[in-house]
């Protein structure tokens, strides 16, 4: 007859089985889509993190940038067509952390000048 702990050990191995079969059923479900998009070059000016169960309508309106955002050379500067766009990850439960873009997308022409701060 098994032991109390050999039973517990039994019951412990099957459960890790059975939660690593599961982990890779997850993992499995996504891990042959096409993810890839085309774009040179990208800059996060924003992001928010919205939990399960959280109101996912995006308010926008007069928000600031959260991250410094400069021009390293000419290229933005006068630029007519700077294009805006919405992506996000979807935190899965096991397996690859997806971008996911949004539909449509925002044209903003940048200014000729830049505003400048002091410098103490």
């Amino acid at each position: 007859m098994n032991t109390a702990l050999s039973r517990a050990n039994s019951l412990f191995a099957f459960s890790l089985s059975v939660m690593a079969a599961l982990t890779f059923g997850c993992f499995i479900t996504t891990a042959f889509k096409d993810r890839r998009v085309s774009s040179l070059n990208q800059v996060v000016l924003w992001d928010k993190i919205v939990l399960r169960g959280e109101n996912p309508n995006l308010i926008l309106r007069d928000m600031k940038s959260k991250y410094f955002f400069f021009d390293d050379g000419n290229g933005l500067r006068a630029n007519k067509n700077i294009t805006l766009t919405l992506s996000w990850n979807v935190v899965p439960n096991a397996g690859i952390l997806p971008l996911v873009s949004g539909n449509g997308y925002v044209s903003v022409p940048f200014p000729d000048t830049y505003e400048t701060t002091k410098s103490y």
